[in-house]
């Protein structure tokens, strides 16, 4: 570990302007004026694992953008691990909310600020950095290695999903490894054994055929917009309770270790999320210990409205057409498809009934509980206890990896998720940052976890 510390002390400057180069290519998938970018960024990841040694490479075409594929198979009784992350990035808006350019990375305080650099390539960029470390200084890597990096993750992952599922073969591997993930603190090591699935919904409500004049129109036009107010309203109560009949009935009950670390809270993370947030209180089912809410609950968001008038002065209409982006995040047990016929049901019987709505499901994935008593768990939780002096802590996390869930149900291998985000790493939102000594403690860690994999 001498010689691998001492490469990556001596190319720890190089290793960030990789990082760099790669986040100044504004890769965001939902964007169709960026396809080349996302095309652009795809090669960069395929350039990144040609110059660590992988005897294959290379960019797979799919009806979206491109997946790229890399393999290492000289270890022969090693055992396989594939390594998943994601290129794509989210859209940067509100733009004037940055305080340096988004595609221009810069580092100020210890931390890099770039759109995508926690969120995924920060992180997928310090596993090439470890497989360069350990190909450079012990001149092969200790296990064998498949790489699968997609670049469809903030847009649904429909690619890599129909990849998976109708060519499963050449990725049969021993365990799954996914860096997407945050620690609760610098000093805090963690390790997710469970994540969240996902519904993104778009509710559209009709009311007349055009838009109308308040004045002619209005006491007796149908308001697609009131009544859009009058659905979300309904759907989730100001307490935080979601009135979905038959949703809560499918939510299991939590172990008993579970509730007394989430009503206890030993890190102390309910002040954090606080101060994070910077918010006098938390909201939700005061009922339920936050760390609960935000981890093991059903959630229903509205991200988004559209409709009607909304530039500046004054225009009196009654929109004919009102839109809202809504998801619900769900607790591993839950089916999407389930839940999405649930909620498409309850919205339709919640609208007023002088309007008409139509429910899309504009992506969806299913959620993931993974066993730390895995072989691949233990060895990540030995390697982080290594470089952090401390062992790491097994976190429930509200976000969703449907990747996840799709490796452990095709693939059948155990998954470990260890990332190394921090809360306050603003993922989709202005000024998302990484911190640098998570990056350089993530190449450490990963190196050790591979070598231990080999034992």
């Amino acid at each position: 570990m001498t010689q691998l510390e001492s490469y990556i002390t001596e190319h720890k400057d190089r290793f960030l302007e990789d990082l760099k180069g790669w986040l100044r290519i504004p890769s965001i998938s939902t964007l169709p004026e960026h396809t080349g970018d996302v095309h652009q960024a795809a090669a960069y990841a395929v350039d990144q694992l040609k110059a660590v040694g992988f005897e294959r490479a290379e960019l797979i075409s799919t009806a979206g953008h491109p997946l790229v594929y890399g393999e290492w198979l000289q270890a022969p009784g090693k055992p396989t691990i594939l390594v998943y992350g994601h290129y794509d990035v989210q859209p940067v808006d509100p733009i004037e909310l940055w305080t340096t350019p988004p595609f221009e990375p810069t580092v100020r305080n210890e931390n890099i600020y770039a759109r995508g650099a926690a969120d995924d390539k920060g992180q997928v960029m310090l596993i090439f950095k470890a497989l360069e470390a350990l190909m450079n200084v012990e001149g092969k890597l200790p296990v064998n290695v498949k790489v699968l990096i997609e670049g469809e993750e903030e847009a649904g992952g429909e690619s890599i999903e129909h990849y998976i599922r109708t060519t499963p073969e050449p990725l049969k591997c021993d365990a799954a490894f996914i860096c997407d993930t945050h620690v609760p603190s610098k000093e805090i090591p963690a390790l997710i054994y469970g994540l969240r699935g996902i519904i993104y919904t778009e509710v559209e409500v009709y009311g007349a055929q055009q838009d109308l004049h308040s004045g002619t129109y209005g006491g007796i036009a149908p308001n697609p917009l009131h009544a859009l107010a009058i659905i979300i309203s309904r759907l989730k109560d100001a307490d935080g309770h979601i009135h979905i009949p038959g949703l809560y009935e499918k939510l299991n009950k939590p172990t008993h270790a579970e509730k007394s670390f989430w009503q206890h809270d030993p890190l102390h993370m309910n002040e954090a999320l606080r101060e994070e947030m910077g918010v006098a209180q938390l909201s939700g089912e005061l009922e339920y210990p936050p760390l609960e809410r935000i981890s093991a609950r059903p959630t229903l968001e509205v991200h988004g409205i559209s409709g009607g008038f909304i530039g500046e002065g004054a225009k009196t209409v009654i929109p004919a057409v009102a839109k809202a982006k809504i998801s619900m995040r769900l607790p591993a047990e839950f089916k999407p498809d389930e839940i999405f016929a649930l909620f498409e049901q309850a919205v339709k019987e919640l609208a007023p009934s002088d309007v008409t709505v139509k429910v899309t499901n504009l992506h969806s994935g299913e959620g993931v509980l993974v066993s730390p008593d895995t072989l691949p768990m233990k060895a990540a939780a030995a390697a982080l206890t290594e470089v952090y002096g401390k062992e790491p802590v097994f976190l429930r996390e509200g976000g969703s990896i449907p990747i996840a869930a799709l490796f452990n149900e095709i693939l059948q291998v155990p998954v470990v998720l260890m990332g190394f985000g921090l809360p306050d790493d603003n993922l989709h939102a202005p000024n998302e940052k990484y911190s640098l000594s998570q990056f350089y403690n993530g190449i450490r860690t990963v190196t050790r976890f591979l070598q231990k994999m080999a034992l």
